[in-house]
């Protein structure tokens, strides 16, 4: 028996016994087992007794020399091996979408309603602020919010996207309605929770802004002004535009090259496509498909712009944060997953 064939035989049954563990443990399904046993007493045959597959070979003309066989069964292999990779990437998209459902529909039902209730009448501007422990913060930006704008009612929405601190607590002492995610899930998720109970308060105008200090509440006027004036369905805040705390260079070129792959990829010019302050009509954002959970902001910037939004760069400044540790992933993961969302989104 030749070292190949060996090697062969022992893989078929490593695997066996790795799957007949993993089915004890209820890691894998009946399913699962029934398949990976097929295939590793398939191997153990080509290796213990290849000529039983002789008529396979020739079937598909395979004739003996060259490694010829070798090359074909191989050829098989990788086929097979790709239908259970795409397999497995259908079972974890559908169980990656199912809870994502589910914690968004926690989400919204564990928003305060009965405070919700006692909101003054008329139209309403709803203030988004996804935040991840950041009870430091979030009490201080809630209260520096102004009342009201050009008469309407500003209604700050914190959602806590499963903070393990009192973020929740210090929002609804500082006077904002608030859900709460049972798990950490990303802004992108927290802000979609938030984006459906701002349909459900009626608000006409939504700003999402930053839970940690660095978008200031004393621009919400300027945010929206475009849109009250009936020039601009969506509004971009734009620190290249405004002024801005530079957290470090490889940042600041991050928002350069961004910039310039968004307005290359959707023909429009765009400065900041990774600001977090923005402001969109209600009417548009029901239209939109949002999926990221994470490094959402180009998404929706793009969402906008597919559907002829007419969309509008503000300046603003952004701030160091108040306090606390940023959540930011590193540069280079940031950069990766930032730019790999701007590609899928615009494949849509």
């Amino acid at each position: 028996m030749t070292p190949l064939r060996l090697l062969g035989i022992l893989t078929a049954i490593g695997f066996f016994l790795l799957a007949v563990r993993a089915y004890r443990r209820r890691r894998i399904s009946r399913l699962s087992l029934i398949i990976v046993t097929a295939l590793t007493l398939v191997l153990g045959m080509l290796a213990l007794a290849p000529e039983l597959f002789d008529p396979v070979f020739g079937w598909f003309h395979v004739v003996p020399g060259d490694e010829r066989r070798l090359v074909f069964a191989l050829t098989v292999a990788i086929f097979v091996l790709l239908f259970l990779v795409l397999r497995a990437q259908a079972h974890a998209d559908g169980n990656e979408r199912a809870i994502r459902l589910l914690v968004e529909a926690l989400g919204r039902e564990r928003f305060d309603r009965e405070q919700a209730a006692a909101l003054p009448e008329g139209e309403r501007l709803v203030v988004v602020m996804p935040a991840y422990d950041e009870a430091e913060n979030v009490g201080g930006v809630i209260a520096a919010l102004p009342a009201t704008i050009d008469g309407i009612h500003v209604v700050p929405l914190v959602v806590s996207d499963g903070s393990e601190d009192d973020t929740a607590e210090v929002a609804r002492a500082a006077g904002a309605l608030v859900a709460e995610l049972p798990i950490r899930r990303g802004g992108g998720l927290a802000l979609r929770v938030g984006y459906d109970i701002a349909l459900e308060l009626g608000a006409s105008v939504v700003v999402t802004m930053d839970a940690d200090g660095q978008h200031r509440p004393e621009e919400l006027a300027t945010m929206v002004a475009p849109i009250l004036a009936g020039e601009a369905d969506y509004v971009n805040g734009s620190r290249m535009l405004g002024d801005f705390e530079r957290e470090s260079l490889v940042r600041h070129v991050g928002v350069h090259v961004f910039s310039r792959l968004v307005t290359l990829l959707t023909g429009r010019r765009i400065t900041d496509p990774s600001s977090g302050y923005r402001a969109a009509r209600t009417d548009l954002l029901r239209r939109l498909v949002l999926e990221q959970d994470q490094f959402w902001t180009s998404e929706i910037l793009i969402e906008a712009l597919r559907h002829r939004a007419r969309v509008v760069e503000v300046p603003v400044t952004i701030a160091m944060r108040s306090s606390g540790a940023s959540k930011k992933p590193g540069n280079l993961r940031y950069g990766w997953n930032f730019s790999k969302v701007i590609i899928q989104t615009w494949l849509r």
